[in-house]
């Protein structure tokens, strides 16, 4: 999807969903209530059980160059492959100084310093992942970032997190927390 955001999303923990919750890991700022599942559902109301519910869309790729968006294209996998029984949501909150800054100098920060991008190059197509934005909607986080993998790349994902968590990037994040999943009834 790209242009204007057209599918709101909403991921809610609760007691019923497609993904079991695994674990839960607060990095930094304030966490969640614990659930068992989590939901995802297109344009769908918060379920009434749920313990927290956030939005976010999918939206034009904001720092991505032309040639770093074809190179995505044509490595990146789809979300929803019947291998990929593994996953996770990690919403990120990003701080005031961040914002602050002009687009160009945050573009610098997270390719041409963090190679954001670069790096996450290196785990396709094992990994698979989509952004989506929260912060246009006024939500508490920023990003809501979601992945998806064979349970034989669960190591490789965690090193991508490494990475990317050692760049100057995410001197900026002030909130973050790693929800790991599994296919609720998969092996």
């Amino acid at each position: 999807m790209g242009g204007m955001a057209t599918t709101t999303f909403r991921f809610s923990g609760g007691s019923r969903g497609d993904w079991q919750i695994v674990r839960t890991t607060v990095l930094c700022g304030d966490g969640l209530a614990a659930a068992p599942y989590l939901s995802v559902d297109a344009d769908a109301a918060a379920p009434g059980d749920a313990l927290w519910s956030l939005r976010g869309f999918v939206s034009n790729t904001r720092y991505a160059t032309r040639v770093e968006t074809t190179e995505l294209r044509l490595v990146q996998q789809g979300l929803g492959r019947p291998q990929a029984r593994q996953a996770a949501l990690i919403p990120i909150r990003k701080t005031a100084a961040w914002w602050d800054l002009p687009q160009d100098e945050r573009r610098a920060i997270f390719e041409e310093t963090s190679h954001h991008t670069r790096i996450g190059m290196d785990y396709l197509p094992a990994i698979a992942r989509r952004l989506y934005h929260s912060r246009d909607l006024g939500e508490q986080f920023d990003f809501l970032t979601w992945f998806e993998y064979a349970p034989e790349h669960g190591a490789a994902f965690d090193e991508l997190l490494a990475r990317l968590r050692a760049t100057q990037e995410w001197t900026y994040v002030d909130r973050e927390i790693d929800i790991r999943l599994a296919l609720a009834g998969g092996a």
